[in-house]
């Protein structure tokens, strides 16, 4: 398979599929779409399950701190 990067427009240009990688991908696809309701409904059935048996998470923590303002710099007056 071969790249080429077109300069205007920023996509990678690839070689097309054979009609065997279109089928390929057309059956995984179908297998993706078949199976996405099922693994929907057991995120939500996960999600709901794990509510009722702890519904407040205390090792909880979020992945980032949050400022209003940026921490100070230099030499202010709690610096000795």
């Amino acid at each position: 398979m071969t790249l080429a990067f077109g300069s205007s427009s920023g996509t990678a240009e690839v070689a097309p599929l054979t009609p065997a990688q279109r089928r390929t991908r057309a059956r995984i696809e179908t297998g993706i779409r078949l199976a996405a309701p099922g693994l929907n409904l057991l995120l939500a059935v996960g999600d709901r399950l794990s509510r009722l048996i702890e519904p407040e998470d205390h090792e909880y923590y979020p992945p980032r701190e949050t400022r209003l303002e940026p921490p100070a710099r230099g030499g202010g007056p709690d610096r000795g």
